[in-house]
């Protein structure tokens, strides 16, 4: 995730220590998000607290992706106030993991406004309309913080849905331009603001709402698709073909996910809203939290993530498991869907530990891929 910001100094930030502690907030976040999980899919899981499937969605939305989504942004504003936001977002996902509900939610607000901030000084440095779309995001985060205080996480999820799509896609935008075209800026606008017009419309006309943000999500898709640099990727060999194919597979989960909410509107039924959900945030967002991770964390965390073949195993896993969740959502199997949940679970799990394998063992041979 980078930045279209000028950037004419270099203020003091943060060490690289002192943001893998902050990373290390959304680490502990996600943790308590997986455990949930298995709470949700009445398994085994290391810590059996009633409270955690409660704030699942809370803690991995905003306390994981958005830990790690605005500590690379306060890492790309380079002023030290600008590490609150991913500070308290990681601290709210722990206060909830922990069933501190109040402190927690209230963290999360607090992270969010200074999230909007951090946008706002990045967006004064540089007024570019990829910064003004990010800007949007963070509001969409702001507004799912404040609203998730007292209503259900399932009225809220297109504001949250759109927070990550608009999030990602700016910044496929930003990394892609030259592929995508000089008509790219105007189509993530356009696209960013039936998606806002119709996250914000769900909160009061739930069908409607639904329906236009699945358009959007969906005409979305496939404009990525289509257009990025990610089709021509996947015919080359190594990290390009990595990176390719888990950005196309993640687009195809994101059409997956709009489809759905545009032809059924509010997800009533058990398998459309499991449907929606974990193709919008495993299938997309996580996927492409893989795909960019060799390019993105060594400027977090100041070391280099290298690509290896090893590097296949989690992203493998990970689209699997979820399209044999998928599979049991559409048969209404339990005894398919369980196990494919769980399978989801390990891929993230194996995620955290090959990248964490692939910094400390960086200098080591691998076989070509």
């Amino acid at each position: 995730m980078t930045t279209t910001a000028a950037r004419p100094k270099a203020p003091a930030q943060r060490t690289p220590v002192e943001r893998l502690v902050l990373m290390a907030l959304g680490g502990v976040s996600l943790l308590a998000g997986l455990n949930a999980a298995l709470l949700l899919l009445d398994v085994w899981a290391p810590v059996k607290a009633t409270h955690l499937p409660d704030v699942h969605g809370q803690i991995m939305v905003l306390g994981f992706l958005g830990t790690l989504i605005s500590l690379e942004r306060a890492q790309a504003l380079r002023k030290p106030w600008a590490y609150l936001a991913p500070g308290l977002l990681g601290a709210g996902g722990i206060a909830l993991a922990f069933g501190a509900t109040a402190l927690g939610q209230l963290l999360q607000i607090e992270g969010a406004v200074a999230f909007v901030a951090v946008y706002l000084a990045l967006h004064r440095r540089a007024p570019f309309p990829l910064v003004a779309v990010q800007l949007l995001s963070a509001v969409l985060a702001l507004a799912s913080a404040w609203l998730l205080r007292a209503t259900d996480p399932a009225t809220v999820l297109p504001l949250l849905a759109g927070f990550i799509v608009l999030t990602i896609a700016s910044e496929r935008a930003e990394l892609a331009q030259l592929a995508l075209g000089r008509r790219a800026i105007p189509v993530l606008a356009t696209l960013s603001c039936v998606i806002t017009l119709g996250a914000t419309t769900a909160l009061v006309v739930p069908q409607l709402g639904s329906r236009l943000t699945g358009a959007g999500m969906l005409a979305m898709a496939v404009w990525l698709a289509r257009d990025d640099v990610a089709r021509r990727q996947v015919r080359l060999t190594g990290f390009p073909r990595y990176n390719g194919t888990a950005l196309l597979v993640g687009y195809v989960w994101l059409g997956l996910a709009g489809l759905v909410w545009l032809i059924g509107g509010v997800p009533t039924s058990t398998a459309a809203y499991d449907i929606v959900i974990h193709a919008t945030f495993l299938g997309f967002a996580v996927s492409m939290v893989m795909a960019h991770a060799p390019t993105i964390l060594p400027a977090v965390i100041g070391r280099p993530l290298p690509y290896k073949p090893i590097s296949w195993l989690p992203l493998v896993v990970l689209h699997v498991g979820l399209l044999v969740r998928v599979v049991g959502d559409v048969a209404d199997q339990p005894t398919v869907w369980r196990p494919g949940s769980v399978v989801t679970v390990v891929a993230m799990l194996l995620f955290v530990l090959v990248s964490a394998s692939l910094v400390v063992r960086r200098g080591q041979k691998w076989p070509h891929l």
